[in-house]
């Protein structure tokens, strides 16, 4: 398989699988819908393919940003809270947050 048609394939997934978190979004079976408060599977594919890859880039951007501004926040004095923002924040939400959670 070919690197486009992998990745047009990789694509159409993320697409249907967009296409059935938001139908389950609408008709109440998402994940605050469910009673034992577990995130629907629809959810858990959308976090998997889109969400995590997002946040691992945030992650990343953010990281590269706040070294970049380190030496103005360390002569300002306040390294701790973009430090949070541009690292901690996008890091939490993709590897310590469980699968599918926060998605609908």
């Amino acid at each position: 398989m070919s690197l486009t048609t992998r990745g047009l394939s990789l694509l159409a997934g993320a697409v249907l699988s967009l296409a059935a978190a938001s139908a389950s979004a609408q008709d109440g079976t998402g994940y605050e819908a469910t009673t034992g408060g577990a995130p629907s599977a629809a959810a858990m594919a959308v976090d998997l393919l889109v969400a995590r890859p997002l946040g691992l880039a945030a992650t990343v951007i953010g990281t590269v940003v706040f070294v970049a501004s380190l030496p103005f926040q360390a002569l300002a004095g306040n390294v701790s809270d973009p430090a949070h923002k541009l690292v901690t924040e996008p890091a939490a939400f993709t590897f310590v947050r469980p699968l599918g959670e926060g998605v609908n």
